[in-house]
């Protein structure tokens, strides 16, 4: 695992092209995946992730809302579940099972109760409408060391300022992946991303 934590969000991939596209993420130091439950055929695309890179990668879904689909990714091996909203019933069900809790959080409250029902993190959504300063805020009474994501209008260009705040992550979709993307595309932004990441991080 190369200890980036930066999430791949693989929204309205296809189960014919995931593979594909997962080992050129791998290539280039990205190694979480989330496929969004609303993605066709998305439970597929979590099992051929699952089985390619289960030694290698952590893989799970996102825009989980309810419990049974808590089960159903476990059922195709996956390892995390990321949601929009703090759901206590997703949260124990999700870490009744040993996968990691990811959910959306927007105020201290909904962090709060994410983490008193057992989450490894939380994911600061939508993260454009918290800013740098939102979450410094908060930061001043959450639990030291706490897993934090920014996700949501977030993107090489705006990380620096994410992680002087002390940010942990970051969850990014479209301005890595859509529909239509080419395994070269990807390569490029995931390239792109991961080098952004690391000046922010060795500052």
């Amino acid at each position: 695992m190369s200890g980036r934590e930066i999430i791949a969000i693989l929204r309205g991939v296809r189960p014919n092209e995931v593979v594909a596209i997962g080992q050129v993420l791998l290539d280039v130091g990205i190694d979480k995946i989330e496929v969004p439950l609303n993605s066709p055929e998305a439970f597929e695309s979590i099992a051929l992730l699952a089985d390619a890179f289960h030694d290698s990668a952590v893989i799970g879904a996102g825009t989980v809302l309810t419990p049974q689909d808590v089960v159903k990714v476990h059922q195709q091996g996956g390892a995390m579940v990321v949601s929009p909203d703090c759901n206590p019933d997703v949260i124990k069900a999700t870490k009744a099972l040993g996968m990691l809790s990811y959910p959306g959080v927007f105020t201290p409250t909904e962090a709060f109760t994410a983490l008193r029902s057992g989450a490894d993190g939380i994911k600061l959504f939508p993260a454009s409408g918290i800013g740098p300063a939102g979450l410094a805020a908060m930061l001043a009474v959450l639990p030291t060391g706490m897993r934090s994501y920014a996700v949501g209008g977030v993107g090489p260009d705006s990380f620096a300022p994410w992680i002087g705040v002390g940010v942990t992550g970051f969850g990014i979709g479209t301005g890595l992946f859509k529909p239509g993307f080419g395994t070269a595309d990807v390569a490029k932004r995931a390239a792109d991303i991961v080098a952004a990441y690391d000046r922010g991080i060795l500052k």
